[in-house]
C-alpha cells in the first residue's frame, strides 16, 4: 500500500511503478546494537503500518539491516490505515503527526506507507535499500546534519545524555529527545491487508521524552530511567533535532543504547 494523503484525499499510487521499485545489490545496515554509538551518520525513520500490505518488506529490510551501529534506525507505526480492518497494535497518532510534519516542512505533501525518512530532510520508500543509502549519503552534504556528538549512558537508576558544544557557524539551537525503544516486537495480525501474517517490528519507538533544549553549548541531562523503561523497552535513543516538534529540521546527532534490566527485576526472573 504506497499511498499518499494529500489533504484530506488518499491518492494511491501504481504499485508497479518502477520508481517505487526495490533495489537491491547495494549492503546497507540500519540498525541499533550493543552500546553507544560514538558520530553515527544518520538517524532513519521508518513510518509503517500493520494494515499495509507493502510494509512488510520495508520491515524485514529494517530488521535484515538492523546491525551497522554507524546508523539509528527508528521504526513508528502510524494509525491512519487502522479503518481499513486491522488496528496497529503499536501504532500512536503522534507518529502520523510526525510524519505530516516531514511533509510540510519539506513542502511536498508525500505522506504514504511505508516510507523512510533519512536525517530529518530526505523521504524515500522504505524497502528501497539503494535509495536510504543514496539519502545517507547526500544528507551528509550538509554541514548541520549529524554533526553534534551525543552520548547516552544508563547508570544508578539514571539515563544520562551529554550534547557537545557545536561548530562555529553552523546550527546552535535545537532540542533534546529520548525515544524508548523495543528492540523487536512480533505480532500476528488478525485480520486486514496483512491477514494471517506474523511480522516482526524492529526498534520500535514505544514512547518520548523531551529532554531540553540545545542552545549551541556543550550540555547534560539525567532522566529518571523510571520515565523511560517500561514493560518491552530495552533500548534508548537520544537525538538533537534542528526545529521543533511541530517543525522538525535536520537531524543534528543522536546516539543509542541498550538498557539494562533492573537487579530486582533480575532476581525475579531467575525464580
Amino acid at each position: 500500500m504506497i499511498t499518499a494523503l494529500s489533504g484530506q484525499k488518499l491518492l494511491r499510487s501504481d504499485p508497479a511503478s518502477s520508481r517505487w521499485s526495490a533495489v537491491l545489490g547495494v549492503c546497507f545496515a540500519v540498525g541499533l546494537t550493543g552500546s553507544a554509538v560514538a558520530d553515527p551518520r544518520a538517524v532513519v525513520e521508518l513510518f509503517t503500518s500493520q494494515g499495509c500490505s507493502s510494509c512488510p518488506a520495508a520491515d524485514k529490510v529494517l530488521g535484515d539491516l538492523s546491525k551497522d551501529p554507524s546508523i539509528i534506525a527508528l521504526s513508528l507505526p502510524i494509525d491512519y490505515w487502522d479503518y481499513l480492518g486491522w488496528k496497529d497494535t503499536l501504532a500512536s497518532s503522534r507518529f502520523s503527526a510526525r510524519q505530516k510534519a516531514y511533509s510540510h516542512m519539506r513542502g511536498d505533501r508525500e505522506v504514504y506507507t511505508p516510507q523512510v525518512v533519512v536525517n530529518g530532510t530526505v523521504h524515500v520508500l522504505g524497502s528501497d535499500r539503494a535509495g536510504i543509502e543514496d539519502a545517507a549519503i547526500r544528507t551528509q552534504g550538509n554541514g548541520e546534519v549529524m554533526s553534534v556528538p551525543v552520548s547516552i549512558r544508563q547508570a544508578d537508576k539514571q539515563i544520562n545524555v551529554s550534547v557537545s558544544a557545536g561548530n562555529s557557524g553552523r546550527t546552535d539551537h535545537g532540542e533534546v529527545w529520548i525515544c524508548a525503544i523495543s528492540k523487536s516486537v512480533p505480532i500476528r495480525i488478525g485480520r486486514g491487508e496483512n491477514r494471517g501474517r506474523e511480522v516482526t517490528y524492529y526498534n520500535v519507538v514505544r514512547n518520548w521524552l523531551k529532554v531540553g533544549d540545545w542552545t549551541g553549548k556543550a550540555a547534560s541531562w539525567s532522566v529518571p530511567l523510571e520515565n523511560v523503561k517500561s514493560d518491552g523497552v530495552d533500548a534508548a535513543v537520544v537525538y538533537v533535532q534542528d526545529g521543533s516538534r511541530e517543525k522538525p529540521g535536520p537531524m543534528l546527532g543522536a546516539a543509542y543504547t541498550s538498557l539494562e534490566p533492573e537487579p530486582a527485576m533480575v532476581s525475579q526472573a531467575r525464580r
